[in-house]
């Protein structure tokens, strides 16, 4: 049986899926039990399509995403686009459509994911987005499977490869936060606008997905308090380290009587700690649990490969 999808968009993360379908094609067709096949791919515009197929792309590019709704060949749609808008509204249309959805989209999904879950359930059709947080690291599928039977107390995270890649250069070689965002910048981990990186808010984004995974709990972005690594200076890294800590970025999530208290913060972790020694661009969530006690999931945040073959899994299922 062949499965066919359709992409939208064509950047890193999307090229990687058809990439990794090619290269472990046999092993993936064989776990889905399907020839999964990627029949169109959605790009912004004509000039776009051109230059994709001037590069040598094959692909069916289409510039209009009804050539994908309408399709009924099509039952998985993978939305890579990334920004709210316009992929809201064309994630919500697939899965009207009676399309299985698969997204890598966090800041969508923090801010609109309860809404397009009822959707999916009313449709009867899958919505998957394990790409969401940590890339590479299968931490949501964790969490609702392999954890289903235990009791989570509290999940701790580095789940910012950015402000942690900004942060061991000024643990470890000294340097100020403006050294350490030019650099992040220069190799490409940061972005001119660096906002979403470095005042915490992709942290807090992602805290919002592992509430609901860890917990079973919707929590809004406007429930996690969030502040960033700005105003780390060298004086904070050298005190932490005089006292036998290290200074990190970190998200946390834990059920109080009261709910869910979630916060994203710099905080000084003992050296001792599994997160401590959790550097660069690398992302790691611990958790903590009656049955198993401490557990740490450990692997890069993003990349091509590392997204995409999370986003690939979720193809599978």
């Amino acid at each position: 049986m062949t499965v066919k999808i359709a992409l939208l968009g064509c950047g890193t993360v999307a090229s990687g899926v058809p990439f990794l379908l090619m290269e472990n094609g046999g092993k993936i067709n064989q776990s889905a039990h399907s020839d999964i096949k990627v029949a169109k791919v959605l790009v912004k515009d004509e000039d776009e399509k051109n230059r994709l197929l001037a590069a040598g792309n094959d692909f069916n590019f289409v510039t209009n995403v009804d050539d994908i709704l309408s399709d009924q060949d099509i039952t998985i749609v993978v939305e890579l686009m990334g920004r709210i808008e316009p992929a809201k509204t064309f994630i919500t249309r697939a899965l009207e459509a009676g399309k299985h959805v698969v997204t890598a989209n966090k800041d969508l999904l923090a801010v609109h994911g309860a809404e397009l879950l009822e959707i999916a359930q009313a449709n009867k059709v899958a919505l998957y987005y394990e790409a969401a947080v940590a890339g590479g690291i299968p931490i949501l599928r964790t969490l609702a499977n392999s954890l289903a039977s235990d009791k989570i107390t509290r999940v701790l995270g580095v789940v910012n490869g950015t402000s942690n890649f900004m942060v061991t250069k000024m643990v470890e070689e000294g340097w100020s936060y403006d050294d350490a965002l030019a650099e992040a910048q220069r190799l490409g981990f940061a972005e001119s606008d660096p906002t979403n990186d470095v005042d915490g808010i992709d942290a807090a984004y992602k805290m919002v997905i592992l509430s609901q995974f860890a917990f079973g709990m919707k929590i809004a972005f406007d429930d996690v308090a969030h502040k960033g690594i700005r105003n780390i200076t060298p004086e904070d890294v050298a005190v932490a380290q005089e006292l036998g800590y290290v200074v990190k970025l970190v998200g946390s999530i834990e059920e109080t009587s009261s709910g869910i208290a979630a916060e994203v913060t710099p905080t000084f972790l003992p050296k001792a700690h599994p997160l401590a020694s959790v550097n660069g661009v690398m992302n790691a969530v611990f958790v903590e649990s009656i049955g198993i006690g401490e557990s740490m999931y450990y692997g890069p945040g993003a990349g091509q490969k590392p997204t995409a073959t999370s986003v690939v899994a979720d193809i599978v299922r």
